[in-house]
């Protein structure tokens, strides 16, 4: 694996996500495998380049997190938006500028029009580090505005004509050299990261010698 400077230190979930909805469920969700994630980050690079149009870690909506002091399977970890039932963030922003939109399936998208920057989204998602994070924009002058995914939904580089959101592509998924992230529209069970994390494994990882749990 390259180096590590790039990566942060797994810290776990603060608290479980709310269970009342108000509003609409998201039509798309993106399961990970951990056991088959590498680290390579090609899913942060993809992510930042259809958003950002520039490879940048520090920017990509999807983190790749790797913990030193554990060993296989819990050294790694991929931080990637639930896109909750019941998203702290969108209660939290002063500003309502997270909202499930309608035109994307109810993804929980941030306008970043009306986002003032000041992190309240960040400070109330329940998963550590947080699923949204501020960094400059250069279309706001070096403002620091929230970003978060939105499966590919609003992504202006985006390579297929078709986009992303639900119902296209998301980069992430598209790039993954072995098929660790997945998108579905059922929802996951919210209670914590079980939903979240799944066997995406195939036959072969019983051939390696690897379990399948």
């Amino acid at each position: 694996m390259a180096g590590n400077s790039w990566l942060l230190p797994v810290s776990g979930m603060a608290a479980d996500s709310k269970t009342d909805p108000g509003i609409p469920a998201s039509d798309g969700y993106l399961l990970v495998d951990l056991k088959k994630c590498q680290g390579c980050a090609s899913c942060m690079l993809a992510c930042s380049l259809v958003h950002e149009g520039a490879a940048s870690l520090s920017l990509s909506r999807i983190q790749i997190i790797q913990n030193s002091f554990e060993h296989f399977p819990r050294d790694i970890a991929i931080g990637q938006c639930r896109q909750c039932v019941a998203p702290a963030c969108v209660e939290a922003c002063p500003e309502d500028a997270i909202t499930a939109d309608k035109r994307f399936g109810n993804v929980r998208m941030i306008d970043l029009k009306k986002c003032i920057g000041c992190g309240a989204c960040a400070e109330a998602c329940p998963y550590i580090p947080s699923r949204s994070h501020l960094a400059p924009h250069e279309s706001f002058g070096g403002q620091n505005k929230a970003r978060k995914c939105d499966l590919c939904s609003r992504a202006p580089f985006h390579w297929d004509a078709a986009g992303g959101g639900p119902e296209g592509k998301q980069a992430c998924v598209a790039v993954c050299p072995v098929g660790a992230i997945r998108m579905t529209r059922k929802i996951p069970t919210q209670k914590g990261d079980a939903g979240y994390q799944v066997n995406l494994r195939d036959g072969n990882w019983k051939r390696l010698g690897y379990q399948d749990s």
